[in-house]
């Protein structure tokens, strides 16, 4: 065919990985209800789904068992046969869990949803952000009022910068793999906590380049280049080309 051409494929959007001091700044902001959900996003790499697809019966202190998801209020298998199984809890977020569990006003059933609506229900985790995680976060710097309720006349909102901005709740998911490669941990250790089926999926889709680590990677190439530079400078100039070679 002439005169033809394939249109360009549509330009993705970057994606966004959570800091671990953004994560911090969240949970001290968010009421217990909220900052638990976020906690669990955070620290154990669930997805939305399947966190509102969590039972009490699923944790057992050390480790959360993931055995289903839930979408638009309908329960299913995980997303794929590799989303299945266990994730290791940490202290940090064993103390959301254990501290949200223990102020329930009746012991939950081990068969109940860890996050219920009021009709017993899995919890609808955007309900949440709306009515809870938004409003916190979103507040004016000068009076302290929430976005959708800003009524002061004598200024504008202005959005109070040190509450860090919601990025999504696949965000936490790619901070924790981001934050587990920062700290050293190998690609096929995260690929596994994340419950892919492939490690490439985890270092193509999961893992940020941090500035820190483009920072020191840029400087130790610089400083690959001083010593090729220093060695060319202290050797005859006859055996200097063998070296740059």
């Amino acid at each position: 065919m002439q005169d033809t051409s394939i249109p360009k494929a549509r330009k993705s959007q970057p994606t966004y990985a959570y800091s671990l001091d953004e994560i911090n700044r969240m949970l001290s902001a968010l009421d217990d209800r909220s900052a638990t959900i976020v906690a669990v996003a955070a620290f154990s790499g669930l997805r939305r789904s399947e966190i509102q697809g969590l039972r009490w019966s699923d944790y057992n202190g050390e480790a959360i068992t993931v055995q289903r998801s839930v979408w638009e209020g309908k329960a299913d298998d995980t997303k794929t046969d590799a989303s299945s199984g266990s994730v290791p809890v940490i202290s940090a977020l064993a103390r959301h869990l254990d501290r949200y569990k223990a102020k329930a006003i009746v012991r939950p059933k081990a068969d109940a949803s860890m996050f219920a609506a009021g009709n017993k229900e899995p919890l609808r985790l955007n309900n949440v952000l709306r009515s809870h995680i938004l409003p916190t976060l979103n507040r004016c710097v000068e009076c302290g009022e929430s976005d959708g309720k800003h009524s002061a006349e004598d200024h504008k909102y202005v959005r109070d910068p040190s509450r860090p901005e919601w990025k999504g709740w696949h965000a936490f998911r790619r901070g924790l793999a981001t934050n587990l490669h920062d700290l050293g941990v190998d690609d096929h250790t995260i690929k596994a906590i994340l419950r892919h089926s492939s490690v490439t999926v985890t270092q193509r889709s999961y893992i940020k380049s941090l500035p820190k680590q483009s920072v020191a990677a840029m400087n130790t190439f610089d400083s690959s280049i001083a010593e090729l530079v220093h060695k060319r400078d202290m050797v005859p100039a006859s055996d200097a080309g063998r070296l740059v070679n």
